[in-house]
């Protein structure tokens, strides 16, 4: 569906029964909601999955009147829980990754009340460190290989967006002072990064700081488990969902 919301026209897909707990998904940096395609439908068995492209990704246009200050993890955050409301979805549990994380840490530190948990993949409060990532996947690439894990082909779409310069321009969110809102994020809280991840530093600093979160470290990983390793990020999160009982 198309709803607009905030002054932006964005993409929503729902997915699985109205009476099941509410999931909300967070995509990695320039990727659209089809980048979940592969683990959806295993998740919808257990939640009501809900996706959005953020405004200027994907299907998604941004505010024409707005310019470039609706980029802003604030403004996403603002986005989904006017998408929730839509949907009359009180509260949700959240799963994101990599650069989604940024924009999840914000929302659940803003409506914190809406959130019954986080699994935070790949979470870093700092600048990213762009080559260090590609580094670290391409080596946590070859270890699988090693290993004679293979590594399936990623969802079609995933990066595809109806106009490149809106992606471009939200993917450049307004920095935030993320670091100030860990300390906010008072419900349980799944740390889960790769283990050739630079920004495993930082997850342990986020882990430590987070009131309720745990820290799992995915091997062998990089950057971006849920399509690294898709069958072991789901594993994990599962099994955070598992010991909560949802």
């Amino acid at each position: 569906m198309q709803l607009d919301v905030n002054g932006a026209n964005l993409r929503v897909e729902v997915d699985g029964p109205a009476q099941l707990p509410a999931l909300l998904l967070w995509p990695p940096g320039r990727c659209t909601l089809r980048v979940w395609d592969h683990l959806v439908p295993l998740l919808a068995e257990r939640f009501r999955v809900v996706r959005v492209d953020v405004r200027g990704f994907g299907e998604s246009a941004p505010d024409a009147a707005a310019g470039e200050a609706q980029y802003t993890f604030a403004q996403y955050a603002e986005d989904a829980g006017a998408v929730l409301d839509h949907l009359d979805i009180e509260r949700c549990h959240v799963w994101s990754q990599s650069w989604g994380t940024r924009a999840a840490i914000v929302f659940c530190a803003l409506a914190s009340q809406r959130v019954l948990s986080a699994a935070l993949y790949a979470a870093n409060t700092g600048p990213a460190d762009v080559p260090a990532q590609r580094e670290g996947t391409e080596r946590a690439a070859e270890l699988r290989r090693e290993a004679g894990i293979e590594t399936p082909p990623p969802p079609t779409g995933f990066i595809e967006h109806a106009d490149v310069e809106t992606a471009r321009r939200a993917t450049q969110a307004a920095p935030t002072d993320l670091a100030a809102m860990v300390p906010r994020l008072a419900m349980p809280v799944l740390i889960a990064t790769g283990s050739h991840d630079p920004n495993l530093t930082s997850s342990r600093v986020v882990a430590a700081e987070a009131p309720r979160a745990t820290l799992r470290v995915l091997e062998p990983v990089g950057h971006n488990a849920i399509l690294e390793h898709p069958q072991m990020a789901l594993d994990a999160f599962l099994e955070f969902h598992d010991g909560l009982g949802t």
